[in-house]
């Protein structure tokens, strides 16, 4: 399991076809050096098992469907990936659960700064942003306002939900931690929705009151 803070990023430096599989080749030193041949990590969101890790490397193989339902499937050398160790047990819960289990990609849409570039107070540095990303139509039923979504495996906070986007406020932190600084607008990026809004909707369908609206009044009222 995963928190969706990101401790690192990673630089791709190399695929490879395997036969069947897809092997990719990350330079990160520090996360690299504390891996042991099967360790999971999650790599921009995506639960993959580490290979022949060195200080500096690691290696993960990418099956078809992972090819199929994930951003990583449009990585080429030089993408930078977002790194996170799995959660040790008792560890401080800093973001939401992540489980590393992709339910699709999304498309960003845009990520503008909130004061204008063409500002004289405007500081890339320092400026907060805000992430537009199109979310499939099989997903948007999980997206609610102030409600938790994985986007390249970073834990965030939905702002608003219009239609077939979610908008969400980005720190200077996030900004420049992770890789959201290096995508450009149509590029794929992984959407893991919030288990708990996963398991609330699926208790609703099983009551079979398909008139019932999943509200934040409702998912507080039940424990989540």
């Amino acid at each position: 399991m995963f928190t969706g803070i990101i401790e690192q990023t990673g630089t791709l430096i190399g695929l490879a076809d395997r036969g069947g599989v897809l092997r990719i080749t990350v330079e990160a030193p520090g996360i690299a050096s504390r891996l042991r041949e099967g360790d999971s990590l999650g790599v921009s969101g995506v639960c993959l098992t580490a290979l022949d890790p060195d200080p500096t490397y690691f290696h993960a193989d990418l099956a078809q469907e992972t090819l199929d339902r994930t951003s990583l499937g449009s990585l080429v050398p030089g993408s930078q990936v977002n790194l996170e160790l799995p959660t040790a047990a008792g560890s401080p819960l800093g973001g939401h659960i992540v489980q590393g289990h992709v339910d699709g990609t999304g498309t960003l849409i845009a990520l503008d700064p909130v004061i204008p570039e063409s500002s004289p107070r405007f500081d890339r540095r320092i400026t907060d942003w805000t992430l537009t990303v199109r979310i499939p139509e099989n997903l948007r039923q999980w997206m609610i306002p102030k409600g938790s979504v994985a986007i390249e495996g970073i834990s965030l906070t939905i702002a608003g939900v219009d239609n077939d986007t979610i908008s969400i406020a980005i720190l200077p932190l996030t900004y420049w931690r992770t890789n959201l600084h290096t995508l450009s607008a149509g590029a794929p990026v992984n959407i893991e929705a919030d288990i708990l809004v996963k398991l609330a909707a699926m208790q609703m369908q099983s009551a079979k009151k398909p008139e019932f609206d999943l509200t934040a009044e409702w998912l507080v009222a039940n424990g989540y």
